[in-house]
C-alpha cells in the first residue's frame, strides 16, 4: 500500500510495468473544504496538546478557506495543517523568548538545589537549612515573574485564532495579512 499524486504515478510508477502491475490505483479527491474543517477538527486536541495552544474554530475554518484559496502547490486538508501546524510553532517559539533574567533566575535555582542536594549529602543540614530558604524565596521570585508576565500578554499559553492563521500565511505568500482578512471580511458580508 502507498498514497502518491497522480503526478508522481505517472512519473514513478506508469514507466515501470513491472511495478504497475504490483499496484491497484485508487483515486481519492481531495477533501472540499467543509470536510477539511471536520479534519481539522479531529486534529485540533493533538496540535493543541503539541504546541501548548488553544486553536478557536475560527482558526481552523481560516485555515481551511486561506490555505484553498492562497496555495496551490499541495492540497487539502495537508495545506490547512500544514498552517495551524507552522502557526502553533509561531506561537510557541515565541512563548519560549523568556526575558534573560527570567533565564537567569531558573538558572539560580538549579544552582542552589543541586548545592542543597550536595549539603545534605554532607549531612550539612544547617546549609541545607539555609539553601533552602534561599530555594524558596527564589521559587516564589519566579512565580512572581510568571504572574507579570502572563498579566503582561505573554501568556504561557496563547490561544491560535485567525489573525495568526492570516499571518502565517501572508508570510508563506507575501499577500499582506490587511489585504487577506479584508478580502475574507468583504466576502462574508
Amino acid at each position: 500500500m502507498g498514497a502518491t499524486t497522480l503526478d508522481e504515478y505517472r512519473k514513478h510508477l506508469e514507466k515501470d510495468a513491472a511495478l504497475e502491475r504490483r499496484f491497484q490505483p485508487i483515486k481519492v479527491e481531495q477533501p472540499s473544504i467543509s470536510h477539511t474543517i471536520e479534519i481539522l477538527k479531529g486534529l485540533r486536541d493533538r496540535y493543541e496538546a503539541h504546541h501548548t495552544v488553544t486553536i478557536t474554530d475560527q482558526a481552523l475554518v481560516a485555515a481551511a478557506n486561506l490555505a484553498d484559496r492562497y496555495i496551490s502547490d499541495r492540497f487539502l486538508p495537508d495545506k490547512a495543517i500544514d498552517l495551524i501546524d507552522e502557526a502553533g510553532s509561531r506561537l510557541r517559539i515565541k512563548r519560549m523568548k523568556r526575558p534573560p533574567e527570567y533565564k537567569s533566575l531558573v538558572e539560580t535555582i538549579a544552582r542552589i538545589k543541586r548545592d542543597k542536594d550536595k549539603a545534605i549529602e554532607k549531612e550539612n543540614f544547617d546549609q541545607a537549612k539555609i539553601l533552602a530558604e534561599q530555594e524558596k524565596s527564589s521559587l516564589e521570585r519566579k512565580e512572581a515573574m510568571e504572574s507579570k508576565w502572563q498579566a503582561s500578554g505573554t501568556d504561557l499559553h496563547d490561544v491560535l485564532d485567525e489573525e495568526v492563521v492570516a499571518e502565517v500565511l501572508a508570510n508563506w505568500t507575501g499577500i499582506p495579512v490587511y489585504r487577506l482578512t479584508e478580502e475574507e471580511t468583504a466576502k462574508l458580508l
